[in-house]
């Protein structure tokens, strides 16, 4: 009995033995992390909805560790290129990045190569789920519902609906729909929400679909009639119906997609969930608040949910994306 007594103790020594390193690893990197500023790279210009929140969250973070939080904008490509520097950085949690669902999704179907691979390079540590996106007429058209847009549609052969790039969300939504409803409705595409909506203004587009900060010049000035949200009720206009409340089938439409923070993939896994819990707390700071309210965005998820997030929806996103037949450039 004694040599059974001891053999297990020794099984156990060695199992505890075992572990103590990884425990030390992971412990160690928790303790030492930031030791130096932190770079946090947002891969959309200054100014925009993806910059804007990047300062907030990253001004935040830095208060809470006590080191500088340095935002860098490095633009272009889709968000490839901020995005590519950062899944090449260092691995030790002192390079962030802020980017937008085309980069953590889209740019694998849209890109030969983007530079990155989103599930070997790099890791989300946060999510902010995206608000509901606007489809919004010409009022010349009193277009008041999907249904009156489906007839307007029909009616017309020709509809010129904005979008704000190849590949986007309103692409995918125009894509959808003409599948449904058997319309026929070519994408004009811009470069960028601003002149989409100042198309809008000068009465050059029958519809187009934003975000509703974006929009708001459009309805303010009585230029555009919103009649659906793409996905997700918007707390500014709770009496405009989602597509699905009125009839719309496609899984594109229960998607919302997302503004996400993410480091190189190695990183260990205590700075990131540390990283995750730090936005997630910032859904209490003032200015992070006020960031949210501005692009009607929701809180912020922690490491573990923003991950089941992309999960959830990276199926529909590259279904979608591949139904439009584009060629990678």
């Amino acid at each position: 009995m004694s040599v059974i007594i001891t053999r297990r103790r020794l099984i156990a020594a060695g199992t505890t033995a075992l572990a103590l390193p990884f425990v030390a690893r992971g412990a160690s990197a928790q303790a030492q992390w930031p030791s130096r500023q932190i770079r946090l790279i947002c891969s959309y210009p200054a100014g925009g909805q993806t910059d804007l929140l990047a300062r907030a969250f990253g001004d935040y973070i830095g208060k809470q560790v006590d080191k500088t939080v340095v935002i860098e904008n490095k633009a272009g490509a889709s968000g490839s290129i901020g995005t590519a520097e950062v899944a090449r950085a260092e691995p030790d949690g002192h390079t962030l990045l802020c980017s937008i669902s085309t980069t953590y999704m889209m740019n694998r179907v849209m890109m030969k190569n983007p530079g990155y691979d989103m599930d070997k390079d790099l890791t989300l540590v946060s999510a902010i789920p995206g608000g509901g996106l606007l489809l919004v007429a010409n009022p010349k058209h009193n277009i008041k519902n999907l249904d009156d847009f489906v007839a307007f549609a029909r009616k017309a052969g020709k509809v010129n609906f904005g979008t704000y790039s190849a590949g986007s969300a309103p692409h995918m939504t125009i894509n959808e729909l003409n599948k449904q409803y058997g319309l026929t409705i070519e994408p004009i595409h811009y470069r960028g929400e601003a002149p989409m909506w100042t198309g809008m203004l000068d009465g050059s587009l029958d519809v187009a679909m934003g975000s509703y900060t974006a929009a708001k010049p459009v309805l303010e000035s009585d230029r555009g009639t919103v009649f659906a949200v793409n996905s997700k009720k918007v707390d500014a206009l709770p009496q405009i119906k989602t597509l699905p409340e009125q009839g719309a089938t496609a899984k594109f439409f229960k998607v919302s997609g997302f503004t996400g923070f993410a480091v190189p993939k190695a990183t260990p896994q205590p700075i990131v969930e540390r990283l995750g819990k730090l936005c997630v707390a910032a859904n209490d700071d003032p200015k992070v608040k006020a960031a949210l309210a501005t692009f009607m965005l929701e809180p912020a998820l922690g490491a573990k949910e923003s991950n089941e997030l992309y999960q959830r929806e990276l199926p529909v996103w590259l279904e979608s994306a591949q139904a439009l037949g584009l060629q990678p450039a």
